[in-house]
């Protein structure tokens, strides 16, 4: 029982939870009880207590009906102080109902007193002030259905109008969920679907259509569980705010707040510049001299309005500093308040303060950026296309770099899919903001590893942006550089050593020596050296390119960490193998300080360090944490993004080394077969594997195997890679070795049994797996 031995009960909750439905039915129950000669009620009360004057006219029609003496039917409030006076001092047990109080203080003094241990009192509010509870007062807050909750009132619902068929046990989660288990809404939905006759994924798709109004999904009419109100009456009375907010601001608030993603946004939002220039908009203007002006809005002023909001429980807040959030349904009935005059103004402004409180590097604050990325998305889908006209906000497209950032490359696929279709359809395929568009879908399929789609659509976005933009357009710098990039992962060296020459040139002539677009330039360099197999080149631009980071960027920025990556494996490349182990330690540390243990970055920091310990013969480590690694890249980017499977194949090497020859012969087996798949015969990652495959027959005394396969890697990679590549030089050695290894099984052997040479023959040079 509500009760629980309190002789004054208070349910405090947001519009639609079933405060007065429950005040309601703990009413009839005692009534009831009374009637069938059980201890019930002999006097029953229902004020409404939005105002006092209601409470004061049904204390007087009350006193009036039980003739108490001193009542004069011309003096409502006399007659409710005598009402109060009795139930002070009589026998007669009695309950009254104090029905959506908005304002305690006013109440309070018509609030009954219990003393006399016959009577109770039972209140519903949506605030809950601290002046409701205490004084022998429980305060209950009321809150949602549960999910099962929820399931069971949606089917037992329609079974008892007699439409099971209505009910949808696949659909039944997804309705709660887009009613956001909203007890009021959930009743109207039933009934709706009663009335209509729709199926649930019928309603679903009404529901989810913006263009459609809660006042026809959920209709006053459809009131059949007793609520008394409409759904967004209940939700958005603002009556009491108005009288409450003495800043003027608590609705434009709302208007704001109703566009944010209903999981939490934060409070900050309100406080920043913008918010609060939009907000100085929204009161009067007031007369200086000859023209009107905006009296500026203090976060003050701010602060106390969503205070006013929060008292109300049109906002929920758990500290005024924590995430505001805002029922689902109370933020779409607020929208549809927005005048249509106003709502680009309204969103754009939210949006506004969403890019001035954006992190400069999401990595400084990852719970906040992820907060602003989903806030984004919601704002644009509940009020587009505002966000697309008459330009592109830049909000856009800092979702996507954030996805990016993060680690997030499938997501942000998606995101960048979506967005592409929304502005080809908006401004069409030429428009800068469409190519914009392009360019980040190129950069995510690049970072998740889809290499043919990166590479084909980068292509067409350059060819693109040469013809609309010109030549030396940064927007066309950066599909230059991002195609040589696409050319580098697609194994075309050349070319993307070609291009990356280029891109380097034109930044280093147009933004200038020491802009961080021309350091990432030289840093995309130093990587096509490597792969072209110009060690020192590729070392002598890298510690260029690191100390350029550390002077101007800093020591922790992202794009240092990355030099730093990167020149560690140029050490490895050049046999440095301390020095390369020694800055891969430090790159590991760095990247799990600041990135995170599981962003990609930090997990290839972690396969280079693999890759050192193996150069460096510490092969138990050097397993171990390439066991890591792949678990880690299996889980985080899929079985098959090309991080995957080169972290098979170094996998397959630590079990050669440690002479665990057959489960290296099988992992290497499966590596180039995803390799021919994957990336293509003729991939320089392919070659690498189709080498290895071979080292692993030769270990496994399968020398014909080897030989035919050597054969075939050393042709491949004079074709591909050119005659004095290192991987060209290390094909031809391990060639010859297998060679040598054929022509000692073939000749006779004279030897000793003690003596008896190996397959593969002492004096020949070790296999070399790349």
């Amino acid at each position: 029982m509500a009760r629980s031995g309190d002789s004054e009960v208070v349910l405090s909750g947001p519009g639609g939870v079933g405060k007065s439905q429950l005040a309601a039915s703990l009413a009839r129950d005692l009534r009831d009880r009374e009637r069938s000669g059980e201890a019930g009620l002999d006097v029953l009360v229902w004020a409404k207590a939005t105002d006092p004057d209601q409470v004061i006219t049904v204390y007087a029609e009350a006193a009036e009906q039980l003739q108490l003496p001193g009542v004069s039917s011309g003096d409502s409030a006399t007659a409710a102080q005598v009402f109060l006076k009795w139930l002070e001092t009589t026998g007669r047990p009695w309950l009254v109902v104090l029905d959506d109080i908005t304002d305690p203080e006013a109440i309070e003094g018509w609030w009954p007193d219990g003393g006399a241990g016959n009577g109770w009192v039972l209140a519903t509010t949506r605030r809950d002030d601290a002046q409701l509870s205490g004084q022998g007062r429980a305060l209950i807050r009321l809150g949602l259905y549960t999910t099962e909750e929820a399931r069971a009132y949606l089917r037992r619902r329609l079974t008892d109008a007699g439409h099971p068929h209505l009910h949808d046990p696949d659909k039944a989660d997804e309705l709660a969920e887009e009613l956001a288990h909203l007890p009021l809404a959930l009743g109207h939905a039933a009934a709706y679907l009663i009335n209509k006759r729709r199926t649930m994924t019928a309603y679903l798709t009404l529901l989810r259509d913006t263009r459609s109004r809660l006042g026809d999904l959920l209709p006053p009419n459809a009131d059949t569980e007793g609520y008394g109100r409409a759904v967004t009456t209940a939700l958005i009375s603002l009556d009491a705010v108005a009288e409450a907010d003495s800043s003027r601001l608590a609705q434009p608030l709302l208007h704001l707040a109703s566009l944010m993603d209903p999981v939490g946004h934060p409070a900050a939002l309100w406080t920043t510049p913008p918010a609060l220039r939009h907000l100085s908009t929204t009161r009067p203007p007031q007369r200086r001299w000859l023209r009107q002006y905006h009296p500026p809005v203090s976060e003050e002023e701010v602060r106390s309005a969503l205070e006013c909001l929060r008292t109300y429980a049109l906002i929920a807040q758990d500290t005024d500093t924590a995430p505001i959030r805002m029922h689902a349904l109370t933020a779409r009935a607020v929208r549809e308040t927005i005048p249509a005059d106003t709502l680009s103004a309204v969103a754009r402004t939210a949006a506004d303060a969403i890019f001035s409180l954006w992190p400069v590097l999401d990595h400084e604050d990852r719970e906040l950026s992820a907060a602003l990325r989903a806030n984004t998305i919601h704002l644009e889908q509940c009020t587009h296309p505002v966000l697309w006209q008459p330009t592109t906000h830049p909000c856009i497209s800092q979702v996507s770099s954030s996805l990016t950032d993060a680690g997030l490359y499938q997501q942000a696929i998606e995101y960048d899919q979506r967005a592409l279709r929304r502005s080809n359809d908006i401004h069409g395929p030429d428009h800068p903001a469409t190519l914009d568009a392009r360019i980040n879908l190129a950069v995510s399929y690049s970072d998740a590893g889809r290499v043919q789609e990166a590479l084909d659509l980068g292509e067409r976005v350059l060819a693109d942006s040469e013809r609309i933009l010109g030549a030396d357009h940064a927007a066309t710098l950066d599909a230059r550089s991002n195609l040589a990039v696409s050319y580098g992962d697609a194994g075309r060296v050349q070319e993307a050593l070609d291009l990356g020459e280029r891109v380097l040139a034109d930044r280093e002539r147009i933004v200038g020596a020491d802009h961080p677009d021309t350091l990432s330039a030289r840093n995309n360099l130093a990587n096509s050296y490597g792969d072209a197999g110009r060690v020192q080149e590729a070392l002598d631009l890298g510690e260029r390119v690191l100390a350029d980071r550390e002077r101007i960027l800093g020591a922790d920025h992202p794009d240092t960490l990355r030099a730093r990556n990167n020149l560690a494996n140029s050490y490895g490349d050049a046999g440095r193998v301390q020095e390369a182990l020694d800055l891969r330690e430090r790159v590991l540390a760095d990247r799990e300080r600041i990135l995170g243990a599981d962003h990609p970055d930090t997990l290839d920091a972690r396969s280079n360090l693999a890759n050192s310990y193996g150069d460096a013969g510490r092969v138990q480590e050097a397993l171990d944490l390439r066991e890591r690694v792949l678990a880690d890249r299996e889980r985080i980017l899929g079985a098959d993004h090309p991080d995957t499977l080169s972290a098979r194949s170094n996998l397959a090497n630590s079990y050669g080394d440690a002479g665990r020859v057959q489960e290296a012969l099988d992992l290497r087996e499966r590596v180039l077969a995803d390799y021919e798949r994957i990336l293509g015969p003729d991939h320089p990652d392919t070659l690498r594997a189709r080498n290895n495959l071979a080292v692993s027959y030769g270990d496994a005394g399968r020398v014909q195997e080897a030989l035919d396969l050597g054969e075939r890697v050393l042709a491949d990679s004079e074709r591909i890679l050119g005659p004095d590549h290192p991987d060209t030089l290390r094909a031809r050695n391990n060639l010859a070795t297998y060679d040598d290894a054929a022509t000692a099984v073939q000749q006779p052997n004279t030897a000793t049994p003690t003596t008896a040479p190996d397959l593969l023959p002492s004096s020949a040079p070790p296999t070399q797996p790349l």
